[in-house]
């Protein structure tokens, strides 16, 4: 199937146009590699794919939802296969002519089996690298604190030491990469890290901040990604990869605190604060909900120092690289401020999100279909109203009843959803697949169609669609859609317990939209809500 950026097919077709001839097993570094990415959707995987290309490699990638790569600026240039890493037929597909398989899939955030899942998926993509005549796979992993016994790390970071593991035991040579907290910006480390930081001036804090951690620069990770493609085939191993300094998390910071002006914080640490209570502190004062901050925090309790670094006989280092913690938080703020942030750490869909078409209405057979629909005429042009659409959401508002909102992105966060605070990777600008709030842009159609899913616990499916149209008299028209799929009798009775309040939360919000539109607003800051005066 071809889409209007790159070329999307499914990955069990049986041919590639694209690379029919057989592997090679040239080791030249001015040979064309052919490379398969998984998690290209996730924040490192979006980042690398433009590296690989860079390089002079081709590229190919693997994921559930292609659609959400489609508005990526090296689409054209890359090719996307749907498949899954769990289905055996999507991985032997997907791995026809490749040289190197980039493992970057992770479980962060799941359920309670994700181990299992984990397991499952790293001996499917190995046994089909193998079948396929792939001649190296790359792995991403989690920095282990020696002499620390397995059963006494989180099951994360245990999971993640499997993973390397199954891939070091396959029949293909294996480049394991292990690495601490990654610095970049939008990792959900360095998220972490500013939130509780510019948030907090005095902070009662876990032990955890005592821990000594060598982070590393997101730029030095794709720098050793990259260059493990071309590591001689005798060489299967793991690489721990980390910068040159050495802190405590409290060292760090401190330092952030210096690096972005901000006035000398006070931590005061608190031992009998438990991971499990840490996550939720972490995801009340940062936007990384605590489905996700309590891996990151689990990690923190052992130290994670690197043991070797042997990786720069195969990957040498620039001058100037690797980076300081200090140099790598300064590129990171200076992204974050000029709105370059690429990817973030909210870029891979959430764990359990539904991926269920969206119903045809009113045809659908699916069973119940709830809509809640509103069309008004704007005195603006269409492209004013499109500014105002595609800006929604994040510090911009959703131009209605701010305390709804705000109340049920908290029950959401109660719930152990994602909330409102994941915010949007770019002030102005949407792509298919990014997150934006408790949403998801599912489709965008630029100038007509913005179509969300919700990310937010439900009993059942829910979509938000808004329309930028023109009339047969040519006048600009606003439609706006909500649908909602019940799951059972609570999905039944969730929606027409919050019926009474659609008048003003949607009315309200097409309303106050279609009036931002006629002031033709164009801001360079945040667009103020219409409805909190």
């Amino acid at each position: 199937m071809d889409e209007a950026h790159g070329r999307v097919r499914d990955s069990n077709d049986s041919t590639d146009s694209t690379d029919s001839n057989s592997n090679s097993n040239s080791n030249s570094n001015s040979a064309e590699l052919r490379c398969l990415v998984t998690g290209a959707t996730g924040y490192i995987g979006g980042r690398l794919v433009p590296e690989l290309l860079a390089a002079g490699h081709r590229v190919r990638c693997l994921a559930r939802s292609p659609h959400k790569l489609r508005d990526h600026p090296w689409a054209a240039d890359a090719e996307v296969v749907r498949g899954d890493v769990t289905e055996a037929g999507s991985v032997a597909g997907a791995m026809e002519g490749i040289d190197v398989a980039y493992y970057l899939v992770h479980a962060l955030g799941g359920g309670g089996n994700f181990e299992e899942t984990d397991r499952r998926a790293a001996h499917n993509f190995a046994e089909r690298a193998e079948a396929a005549g792939v001649r190296r796979i790359v792995y991403l992993g989690g920095l282990t604190p020696p002499g620390v016994p397995e059963r006494d790390l989180s099951p994360h970071l245990r999971s993640r030491a499997e993973v390397g593991r199954v891939f070091l035991a396959s029949g293909v040579p294996a480049t394991v990469l292990r690495a601490a907290v990654v610095i970049g910006s939008g990792s959900a480390s360095f998220e972490m890290l500013r939130y509780l930081t510019e948030r907090l001036p005095v902070m009662v804090t876990p032990s955890w901040v005592h821990t000594r951690i060598q982070p590393v620069a997101v730029r030095d990770v794709l720098r050793a990604l990259v260059g493990s493609a071309r590591m001689p085939d005798d060489v299967s191993r793991a690489f721990d990869v980390g910068g040159p300094d050495v802190l405590t998390y409290r060292d760090m910071m401190l330092r952030y605190a210096r690096i972005a002006e901000l006035p000398r914080r006070l931590i005061l640490p608190v031992p009998m604060l438990t991971p499990g209570l840490s996550s939720h502190w972490v995801g009340l004062v940062t936007p990384v909900p605590a489905s996700i901050a309590r891996p990151l925090t689990e990690s923190l309790r052992h130290e994670v120092v690197c043991g070797e670094n042997d990786i720069v006989r195969y990957v040498p280092a620039p001058p100037g690289y690797p980076l300081g913690f200090d140099d790598a938080v300064r590129l990171a703020l200076q992204r974050v401020r000029e709105a370059r942030v690429t990817t973030r750490w909210s870029s891979a869909s959430v764990p359990g999100a539904p991926s269920d078409p969206l119903p045809t209405d009113p045809d659908w057979a699916g069973g119940s279909l709830y809509t809640d629909d509103r069309t008004l005429t704007v005195a603006a042009s269409s492209d004013a109203l499109w500014r105002v659409i595609e800006g929604i959401g994040g510090d911009n508002g959703w131009y209605s009843f701010p305390l709804a909102w705000a109340v049920r992105g908290r029950l959401d966060r109660l719930a152990g959803g994602v909330g409102l605070r994941r915010g949007r990777r770019d002030a102005a600008r949407l792509r298919a697949g990014d997150s934006l709030d408790f949403w998801r842009v599912e489709e965008i159609i630029p100038g007509r169609l913005l179509r969300l899913r919700a990310e937010m616990r439900l009993p059942g499916l829910a979509w938000l669609e808004m329309y930028a149209e023109t009339d047969e008299a040519g006048r600009t028209r606003y439609r706006q859609r909500a649908l909602f799929h019940p799951h059972g009798l609570a999905g039944h009775a969730y929606w027409w317990s919050v019926w009474p309040f659609h008048a003003v939360v949607f009315g309200g919000m097409a309303r106050n939209i279609a009036r931002a539109a006629a002031r033709d607003h164009r801001p360079s800051g945040p667009v103020h809500d219409a409805s909190a005066s």
